[in-house]
């Protein structure tokens, strides 16, 4: 059975895990778009509503999707590779970073808070993506899909970073942007701060979530007073 949800921030703050895509850097919108550049090229164009339903969830659960709607007659394989080759360029040529999160990262390290990473997204490809960035060297964990036999929203992830961390999940903050990752932080037991991207909260996870925020700055201007302080 999953934990209760904590609706709470802990205090003191003993760790702070993040989601990479949507959460820190601007990847679900590239994301988005390569896929409708792509179903579009490739004679399927895809409703708003069908590419909103990918995000946040990994690639695995995409595919099963994608057939569940689209049927055995869409070139799956030809898809993926294809939006796969346009958002590469996209990271290639430079991926922007969510406003306020290289402040968030900066604070948090300052404050010597640990951090993690907690991704639907597989290795070597997350590492890469946030070493372009110029964020790796701020995790000290960093746990990807390649890390998990059950992805979000599956509580796995957060509880193998918390882990990892050495940390109880009670005592660690969540960021999230995706209602996938959201679920999975709560059912882990980790305070979860929502920053939605592409996707706004529903009632369900207005309910779950310790606090829903505008953006990364805001939550720095929240765990300011608390980190400085000690808790």
């Amino acid at each position: 059975m999953s934990p209760p949800s904590p609706t709470n921030l802990p205090d003191p703050i003993r760790a702070v895990i993040f989601d990479m895509d949507g959460t820190l850097l601007e990847t679900e919108a590239v994301h988005r778009n390569a896929f409708a550049q792509t179903a579009l090229a490739l004679g399927w164009p895809m409703a708003d509503a069908l590419l909103l339903s990918m995000v946040g969830i990994h690639r695995d659960e995409n595919e099963r999707m994608l057939g569940r709607h689209l049927g055995p007659d869409f070139p799956l394989a030809r898809f993926f590779a294809d939006s796969d080759a346009l958002f590469e360029a996209a990271v290639d040529a430079g991926i922007p970073l969510r406003p306020g999160a290289e402040l968030l990262l900066e604070h948090l390290a300052r404050a010597g808070i640990p951090m993690a990473l907690a991704t639907s997204t597989a290795a070597p490809f997350a590492q890469e993506r946030l070493a372009k960035a110029g964020l790796l060297a701020y995790f000290d964990v960093i746990v990807t899909r390649s890390d998990v036999d059950r992805p979000k929203p599956h509580p796995e992830p957060y509880l193998l970073a918390a882990r990892r961390l050495g940390v109880d999940p009670a005592d660690c903050v969540a960021v999230e942007d995706s209602h996938a990752g959201v679920r999975s932080a709560v059912a882990a037991g980790i305070a979860t701060v929502m920053v939605p991207d592409l996707l706004p909260p529903t009632e369900e996870l207005v309910l779950a979530c310790a606090r829903i925020l505008p953006s990364l700055t805001d939550l720095r201007d929240l765990l300011l007073a608390t980190v400085q302080g000690g808790g």
